[in-house]
């Protein structure tokens, strides 16, 4: 019995020390769900390959915003690769309303079927 006994605790200490860590780990995140809003937002430039192949859709992207509301660095989250670099480039130059920190923001741009435009 001793033995099952000092597995449960170990287990048990195990599993504190792990949600212990998760609750820092959450807590030094520089992420937020805050969701600032954008204050300038710049279109995507909708790439000639795109155009020539009808290819449209949604490009997910995730930017690092500072506290000033510049954008630090962009990273793709998903979208057609044909679009990926246009997206990018676009919400890099984007700004964001002033927060206390840095922050995480997810953001989505629609590239649309350019037929119906023209």
């Amino acid at each position: 019995m001793s033995g099952s006994v000092n597995k449960r605790n170990l287990f048990l200490a195990v599993a504190l020390i792990l949600m212990a860590g998760l609750a820092v780990a959450q807590n030094n995140s520089v992420s937020s769900a805050a969701e600032r809003k954008v204050t300038m937002r710049v279109p995507p430039v909708y790439p000639e390959l795109a155009k020539k192949m009808h290819i449209f859709g949604v490009v997910k992207i995730e930017a690092v915003v500072k506290p000033n509301g510049m954008v630090k660095s962009t990273r793709v989250l998903g979208g057609n690769p044909v679009l990926l670099e246009a997206a990018k480039d676009a919400v890099a130059k984007w700004k964001f309303e002033p927060a206390p920190s840095e922050t995480t923001e997810v953001v989505q741009l629609a590239f649309e079927d350019q037929r119906r435009n023209q």
